[in-house]
């Protein structure tokens, strides 16, 4: 029996989207760990960066597993163990990854924090191979794409308040004099959030989520050519976005966990003063997705053009709030609604097609790392944090384009594209190499190579699909990581 409905079943939807928070709480707040973790273990830049590479290369492990079980068992195992107890297992994984802070913090091991972390990802990409598919299900399927644009806002508002709760925990107060953490300081916030992941998972046991959604096995009878090909790797366009998804995940995470170095070491601020700009840029991506959400909504032409200028500034304006909340100064901020402008500029350009968005948003990100890199003071963070603007839209973009065409093999292919979130860690730990053989403000050379990459994809990838017969501007790009 198909879940879809008439009407989005808000009683099963509310719960299900607490996970999505999750996911990017804990990514951003990894960007506050990264400074507390360097100094306390005396870690040089590239192994500071272990942080991320634990957490995001977890994805691809857990995903592989998740792949060789269902193999093993020639079953999905989602379906066999049901998409409720789904869940709850990654949750109660996740929980337990938190426990492992409590054997970290007591005997100063760098290894097992980044175990812990480790564990906690495993957990997230079994909660994300559930949890996307879900959230479509839950009602109509022509508003599937609505409600995961839905589900992203509330993983971006994570990603906003994450560092600054993180940042609390471990410091205290903005105004507090404490600007040194030690590791044991780390402890509290994480069991907190182990706890908070093991309550969700009792919510989720006593409500009334599905336990499966019907799979959708059937084949393709589309005439685009290619269709016949045996595998989702005989598709150009899907091989080359593995590497799109790779390099976008790589500069969007990096370019966020190396700016406290650069804001300490070149600008001289604490570690406990951070906590806002890292706030901004997780929020910048939050600001830009929901721009590009004002297209998934049913409407009309003068209401979308009115949106695409009120999203974005709603979204500052969360930002700015959560901040007032925590006590920080917030005209350093003011300044940045002007930059925005750039970003809703560039959104109205792209008219919708995937790979013009992809370019131009691409070409944007080269000129703000440049511009980051060839400034210094509070210009370069800016730019620096003008980067989440322009990374905002990429993951759907990228998505739409690497899938499009695949036919029967679409699930496979999403599958493989999941898999390359892993270049969040990568990438990271690259950035931190050539941090440590040069300079932090050099070091952001790797980000501009990532761009440019997806930069060549969206031309490259235009002429693969008009060679399958696929015109790019019928492509919706709905959606986000």
């Amino acid at each position: 029996m198909s879940v879809n409905t008439k009407q989005t079943n808000w009683g099963q939807f509310i719960p299900l989207v607490t996970v999505f928070f999750f996911w990017g709480f804990v990514a951003a707040s990894n960007d506050i760990l990264i400074p507390v973790f360097k100094k306390a273990f005396n870690l040089t830049q590239m192994q500071s960066q272990m942080v991320q590479f634990a957490f995001y290369v977890a994805y691809t492990v857990g995903s592989l597993i998740y792949m060789l079980i269902s193999k093993g068992m020639k079953q999905d195992l989602i379906n066999k163990i049901g998409y409720k107890n789904g869940l709850i297992l990654g949750l109660l994984i996740s929980a337990a990854g938190t426990l492992l802070f409590i054997p970290a913090a007591n005997a100063g091991s760098f290894v097992l924090m980044i175990s812990g972390l480790f564990t906690v990802g495993l957990g997230f990409s079994l909660q994300q191979i559930v949890a996307n598919p879900l959230a479509i299900a839950l009602g109509p399927n022509e508003t599937g794409s609505q409600r995961l644009t839905m589900a992203g806002g509330i993983n971006n508002f994570g990603t906003t308040i994450g560092p600054l709760i993180v940042s609390f925990a471990i410091f205290g107060s903005a105004t507090a004099a404490n600007t040194e953490a030690s590791v044991e300081s780390v402890k509290i916030p994480y069991l907190i959030l182990g706890a908070a992941f093991v309550l969700v998972a009792l919510l989720l046991k006593f409500s009334s989520l599905p336990k499966a959604t019907e799979t959708n096995t059937a084949d393709t009878h589309d005439l685009q050519p290619g269709h016949h090909r045996k595998s989702a790797f005989a598709f150009p366009q899907l091989v080359l976005g593995m590497i799109a998804i790779f390099v976008y995940v790589g500069v969007e995470v990096s370019t966020a966990s190396n700016l406290p170095a650069y804001m300490e070491n070149n600008l001289g601020f604490e570690t406990k003063d951070i906590a806002p700009y890292v706030s901004l840029y997780w929020a910048s991506l939050m600001i830009g997705r929901w721009t590009g959400a004002v297209e998934a909504f049913d409407a009309g032409a003068g209401f979308k053009k009115t949106m695409r200028f009120i999203a974005p500034y709603l979204a500052f304006a969360v930002f700015l709030l959560v901040n007032f909340i925590a006590q920080h100064d917030l005209k350093p901020f003011y300044i940045y609604a002007f930059v925005i402008l750039v970003m809703i500029a560039a959104d109205i350009a792209s008219k919708g097609n995937p790979a013009r968005m992809l370019l131009i948003f691409s070409c944007l990100g080269i000129l703000a790392l440049l511009i980051g890199m060839l400034t210094s003071g509070m210009v370069s963070v800016y730019a620096f944090t003008s980067v989440g603007l322009f990374c905002s839209t990429l993951w759907p973009c990228i998505f739409a384009l690497a899938i499009n065409g695949l036919g029967k093999h679409t699930n496979e292919g999403s599958g493989y594209l999941i898999m390359m979130i892993m270049g969040g860690g990568i990438v990271s730990l690259l950035q931190g190499y050539i941090a440590d053989l040069t300079n932090i403000h050099f070091s952001y050379i790797v980000g501009i190579v990532c761009f440019a990459y997806l930069a060549f994809y969206a031309v490259r990838v235009t002429g693969i699909l008009r060679a399958q017969g696929i015109e790019l501007d019928k492509v919706k790009t709905e959606g986000g990581h």
